[in-house]
Order: structure tokens, then sequence, then C-alpha cells
């Protein structure tokens, strides 16, 4: 193992998949000259070129329909948005075209594509550069939805994104590209659809994905004080989305508290919900409880920003409520 931040891990997957295929390019804004927004394309145009590693103007309707045009004729192309807020001005083409085409031309065309950047909120940037779309993108049929946590994840999921013959949503988060962990040395993929047990415990399940989950760890150690055991899953995917080991979960804990940085109508912790009502009610011993953020947009100031983000406060408030203490 070997320790590496978090944008280094997503420059290595980048980079290894890129030695491996010729057919992989990136794209996006500053990702070759000034190295990425973020320095997550560090060192890769000196390596790859300008023909495989290409700034792009600001025109994100632009060059993500270039990206599925050359997907569709054998390209394997990472397409970068500066954060996720921008993919707004190129959705038509994530939505009506990458995610449609294989059904539309009856198989004849996939989409094998990676659109990657952040997402949700990175502090002090005002509403409409701290918005999370997991849930609107994961609405639609023929996307897969990946949200990594920590350095390893993100390698791994990366990796498999890029392999894959469908259009991947691979959302990262600014407040985590300095996060460092540790990352296996050889080669290695983590597949899509799988989520993570990140804590074993028997008290209550925490279901919970991104760069929020660190307010969940926070949580369970605080509540570890009380002899609560908490147990936590990393989802790491959104869609497809692992039933299966939230239903395993909550069998044996019998208590379900979801944490989601995202406003709280029809998000990934609502279908969660519904999904665990449906099919296991009978194992609950106490209502299912989410955690999101405010029902307004992102606020710009420091103390309306603090009260809007679920905390770690908050999930310890809610697993008490289950636990009915």
């Amino acid at each position: 193992m070997k320790t590496i931040q978090f944008r280094e891990a997503i420059c290595e997957a980048m980079s290894e998949e890129m030695r491996r295929d010729e057919s992989i390019y990136l794209m996006g804004e500053e990702v070759a000259e000034y190295n990425g927004a973020y320095k997550a394309s560090k060192g890769m145009l000196d390596e790859f070129g300008p023909d495989r590693v290409i700034d792009t103007p600001i025109s994100e309707l632009g060059f993500s329909g270039i990206g599925v045009g050359s997907a569709m004729n054998g390209n394997r192309p990472i397409i970068e948005f500066m954060t996720f807020n921008f993919s707004l001005v190129g959705i038509d083409q994530i939505i009506n075209n990458a995610a449609k085409m294989r059904q539309m031309s009856g198989g004849q065309f996939n989409v094998p594509i990676v659109f990657r950047g952040p997402t949700a909120s990175a502090g002090q940037l005002g509403a409409t550069h701290s918005q999370a779309f997991e849930n609107w993108f994961a609405n639609t049929p023929g996307l897969k939805v990946v949200i990594p946590s920590n350095p390893k994840d993100a390698k791994g999921l990366l990796k498999s994104a890029i392999r894959d013959d469908d259009p991947v949503i691979f959302m990262e988060s600014e407040q985590m590209y300095g996060d460092k962990g540790e990352v296996p040395e050889g080669e290695y993929t983590i597949p899509l659809g799988v989520a993570d047990i990140k804590r074993e415990g028997n008290d209550v399940t925490i279901v919970s994905f991104g760069k929020i989950i660190k307010e969940a760890y926070k949580a369970a150690d605080e509540l570890a004080k009380d002899n609560i055991s908490c147990e936590i899953i990393d989802l790491r995917t959104v869609r497809p989305l692992d039933l299966d080991a939230i239903f395993t979960s909550v069998k044996k804990t019998n208590r379900l508290v979801i944490l989601e940085e995202a406003w709280p109508l029809a998000n990934i912790a609502s279908e969660i919900t519904y999904q665990v009502q449906s099919n296991i009610f009978d194992y609950l011993d106490a209502p299912v409880i989410k955690i999101n953020t405010a029902d307004t947009p992102t606020p710009y100031s420091p103390v309306l920003l603090e009260e809007w983000l679920p905390n770690s406060t908050d999930v310890v408030k809610a697993v008490k409520k289950v636990m009915y203490k």
C-alpha cells in the first residue's frame, strides 16, 4: 500500500487506463496546460500530448457533445466538468444522447464515456456552485452514477468506470482532493454497483456516500462512548444501487439512518427508505430517518452554511432517536 491524495488517485486511474488503451482521452476546461483546475490531471499533458489531453473553451454543451459523438465512433472519452454545476449547460447531451443512444439505436451504438468532476458544496461558493445532482442523474435510465469517498475507492471505481461500455457519471468533491489515504501499489479495480461496509456494528445501520460520510464516522465514534454500535455502509455507487447490502445490514441492526448531502425531496435517501419499508418492513424496530441539507439554495454566509449542511451532531441525534434514547 502507498499513501496518496485523492487527486493523485484520480490522476493515476486515468493515466493507467490511457496507457492501456489508446482510444481513451481526457477533455475539459484547464485539464491540459493548467494540469486540471484541482490538479487531478497533473503531468498528463506531458505524457500523453495535446491530442489526448485536450483543453476546451468554456462550452460544456459543445465538448460534451463531441465526447458523446466520439464515443459512438469507437473512442472512450473522459469528460471533465470543472464542477457538476456546469454540467447543467451540457445536460442535454448527457440525458438525451449519452443515456439513450444504446436503446434508441437498437443496440447499434453504445456510449463508453465518463463524465467526471466535483459535486455538492465546497465551502463558500454560493448557491449556483454548491449543488448535488447525484439523484438527478441516478433518475435517468442508461446512466451509472458513482460517488467515491476516499482515494482507494476513487481509483478503483474510476478505472472500472472508464472500462465500462455505457456512460458513467463520476462525481468527486473539491473538499476531498487533498484527502490522503492508502491505495494498493498494483493493478486493481472496484466493481460498480457494490457498496462497502466501512465500519461493522450491531445497533444501527448508517448509509451514506461521498464526502458527507465523514460526519457519519465522527458520529459513530461519539456514539461508541455510549455503547451504541454503528454499522456504516458507503454506497459508492447510487446507480446501480446495492440494496442487498443495505437489506442485509438492516436485518441485523433493525434500524436505519441515511445521511446524504442533497435537498430533502425525492433524493437517494428517499428511494432507499421506500425500498427498505417495502421489502423488509418487518425487520424495522423504528422508523427510518433520513438526514439531508436544508430545503433552500446553499447559503454563502459561513454561519448559515454550517446550519444548512448535515453534520455529526445531526447523525448522533438521529441514531439516538431510532434507539429510543
